[in-house]
């Protein structure tokens, strides 16, 4: 198979077991935006596969729920790199897939866990993002062209084949699509610093949110 019908294939299967945009018509409220999460609601914030950027041991954690075509997601990008350059091993970042633009997201999160398996996700992650307005355009989505912008980050894109349709990948997306809707992420990208939700959104926020946790591990 081709990688342009690789690509297809992955996009249909998506559309075929997803059903489209409903679970995000029908989400939940989301959870509460002055305090910690619930526990229960904490128990699914991370996941045991969950791509982690950072010491897996950093006292403050940074869990995102991210869209690979989610231009606001691309904006912060540096700003979270930037924050985590600034605390050094006091923080990490965890990424939640959350596709909310469709087959084009999906593509690119398969992609990515594929890129993750092979040991080159934060290479591959850069690239997909520093390429999004190729693949991810309001003027139409061409995910036909992630293999090879990720194949120029470090994929083999043969051996992606395989693992773009993998059982695992696909548990992987399926996991992730229902902790969006248990947790009630309604736009990306979402934010939680140590279990505590980031409200008001914004960049000032998030470095406030995320020094005041900081301090508090070191206190």
């Amino acid at each position: 198979m081709n990688r342009r019908g690789l690509i297809l294939s992955v996009a249909a299967l998506g559309a075929a077991a997803f059903g489209g945009a409903t679970w995000y018509v029908n989400r939940p409220a989301p959870v509460s935006e002055t305090e910690a999460v619930a526990p229960e609601l904490a128990e699914v914030l991370i996941r045991p596969y969950s791509p982690v950027l950072g010491p897996e041991d950093a006292p403050v954690t940074i869990v995102e729920f991210f869209d690979p075509a989610c231009e606001a997601c691309r904006a912060f990008h540096p700003i979270v790199k930037d924050i985590m350059a600034e605390h050094g091993d006091a923080v990490r970042v965890v990424i939640r897939y959350t596709p909310f633009h469709g087959e084009g997201s999906e593509v690119a999160i398969r992609v990515l866990e594929a890129a993750r398996m092979q040991g080159v996700f934060e290479p591959v992650l850069e690239a997909v993002l520093r390429d999004q307005p190729q693949w991810a355009s309001h003027g139409g989505m061409r995910p036909e062209l992630l293999i090879g912008i990720a194949a120029s980050a470090g994929l083999d894109p043969e051996a992606a084949q395989a693992q773009l349709l993998a059982p695992q990948t696909t548990g992987v997306l399926n996991q992730d699509r229902a902790d969006v809707e248990t947790v009630g992420v309604r736009q990306t990208p979402t934010f939680f610093v140590n279990g505590k939700p980031l409200d008001p959104f914004g960049e000032a926020e998030l470095r406030r949110l995320v020094a005041d946790e900081v301090t508090a591990a070191n206190s």
